[in-house]
C-alpha cells in the first residue's frame, strides 16, 4: 500500500478535492473532521473507500487536539497536510473566532508531530493563503508587487478592526508560526515544510450535494451573482482568484516533490472583478440573460487594473502546470449550481 497521509479539516472545500486526488493515487488517507455527522457524511460520499479513515477532532485550538490521532496513527503517517483553519469574515470576536484558532491549530498539530512522529513524518504542508502575503493597506498602490517573499505587515493589535483584516492576519500568524517551528526544532524533527498560499478559490464542489443556498466564502461570490436581481448594480469587488482543483494539485506536489520543500507556493491566476464574472455568466448561460445584472460588459479591467499586483512566477515555474482560467472556473462553478437548481 502507498504511504499514509494525514489531512486535517478533511470536510473543507479545498480538502475534499485533496482527499479525492490522494485516493485516486492510492494513498491511505487519515482525515480529521469536527463531528460524527461529518464523519458519516464523508464516508458515505467517498463510498466507504477502504483507504479512507476519519478521526474526530472537535476543536483544533485545544492543545491536545491531535494527540489521540497521533497516538493511534503516528507510526504510519508519512505526510501531514494541515488544511483546517477558520475562513469567514462575519464575526466581531476576532481573537476567539479567527486569530487564536488559526494560530493554535497550526502549533498544536506541529507539536503532536514532534511528540509522536518526529522520526516518521517526512513532509508537512500547511494551507496558508495569499492573505499571509498581502498587506491590505497597500493593495491600492500600483507600485506594490506582492511575491512569494512578501509578508502581510498586520500586527495582532491593528488587525482587529473588522473580519477581513483579522482573517488576513490570522493566516499570516499561523504560517509564521509554522516556519518558526520548523526552524527552531530542526534538530528534533525530520520533516520539511511547504506552504500553499492560494488566493480566493473558485470551482465546483467535489460533490453536487454540497451545493446549497449559501456556499463557502469564495464561491459565494459567484453564487451571489447568479442569484442577483437583473436591476442590481455590480459591486466594485475585485481580488485575485484560483481554481480549487489547481490548489489541490499544488498540495500534492508540495509533499511529493523535493524541489517544493521549504517553499511558499502562491497559487493564483490573476485579477478578477464582479463584472468579469457577470460577463462569463451572461455569455455562457442564456437562461440567465435578463435575470441577472448585465452591468457594463467588457469594462472589468477598469476596476481590476489599478492597484497592487501579485507576481507568482516563481511558483508557476516550479509547479509547471497551467492554472485554470477565470472563464473555466466560473463556468464550471455555475454549471454545478444551475444543475442543482434544475436551471440548466
Amino acid at each position: 500500500m502507498s504511504a499514509t497521509v494525514l489531512i486535517s479539516g478533511a470536510s473543507g472545500f479545498i480538502a475534499l478535492h485533496i482527499v479525492s486526488q490522494l485516493l485516486k493515487q492510492n494513498y491511505k488517507v487519515i482525515g480529521t473532521v469536527r463531528s460524527n455527522e461529518k464523519r458519516a457524511k464523508l464516508l458515505r460520499q467517498f463510498q466507504h473507500n477502504p483507504n479512507l479513515f476519519l478521526e474526530i477532532v472537535p476543536d483544533i485550538s485545544q492543545s491536545n487536539a491531535f494527540e489521540n490521532v497521533f497516538e493511534r496513527h503516528g507510526h504510519e503517517i508519512r505526510y501531514v497536510l494541515h488544511t483546517s483553519s477558520p475562513f469567514y469574515y462575519d464575526t466581531t470576536e476576532y481573537e476567539n473566532d479567527l486569530l487564536i484558532p488559526a494560530l493554535e491549530g497550526t502549533k498544536n498539530i506541529l507539536n503532536s508531530i514532534k511528540r509522536y512522529a518526529a522520526d516518521t513524518v517526512k513532509r508537512v504542508v500547511v494551507t496558508s493563503s495569499c492573505t499571509a502575503i498581502i498587506t491590505l493597506a497597500k493593495t491600492s498602490d500600483p507600485s506594490v508587487v506582492f511575491t512569494e517573499q512578501s509578508w502581510n505587515e498586520a500586527t495582532w493589535e491593528n488587525c482587529q478592526v473588522d473580519g477581513i483584516n483579522a482573517y488576513f492576519a490570522s493566516k499570516k500568524f499561523a504560517e509564521k508560526a509554522a516556519w518558526d517551528f520548523a526552524r527552531e526544532n530542526a534538530g528534533h524533527i525530520r520533516f520539511k515544510l511547504t506552504t500553499v498560499n492560494p488566493s480566493l478559490v473558485f470551482g465546483p464542489q467535489l460533490f453536487d450535494e454540497d451545493v446549497c443556498e449559501h456556499l463557502n466564502t469564495s464561491c459565494e461570490i459567484i453564487n451571489g451573482l447568479i442569484h442577483a436581481p437583473a436591476n442590481g448594480t455590480p459591486s466594485d469587488l475585485h481580488s485575485i482568484f484560483t481554481d480549487v482543483r489547481d490548489v489541490a494539485q499544488a498540495h500534492l506536489y508540495a509533499f511529493q516533490r523535493e524541489d517544493t520543500a521549504g517553499k511558499r507556493l502562491v497559487v493564483s491566476n490573476g485579477k478578477f472583478g464582479d463584472q468579469d464574472i457577470l460577463d462569463i455568466l451572461n455569455k455562457d448561460f442564456p437562461q440567465l440573460n435578463g435575470v441577472i445584472p448585465l452591468g457594463k460588459p467588457g469594462t472589468g479591467d477598469q476596476v481590476t487594473s489599478p492597484g497592487a499586483t501579485t507576481d507568482n512566477s516563481v511558483t508557476r515555474e516550479l509547479l509547471g502546470f497551467e492554472f485554470k482560467s477565470l472563464h473555466q472556473t466560473v463556468h464550471d462553478t455555475a454549471v454545478q449550481i444551475l444543475r442543482k437548481e434544475n436551471r440548466q
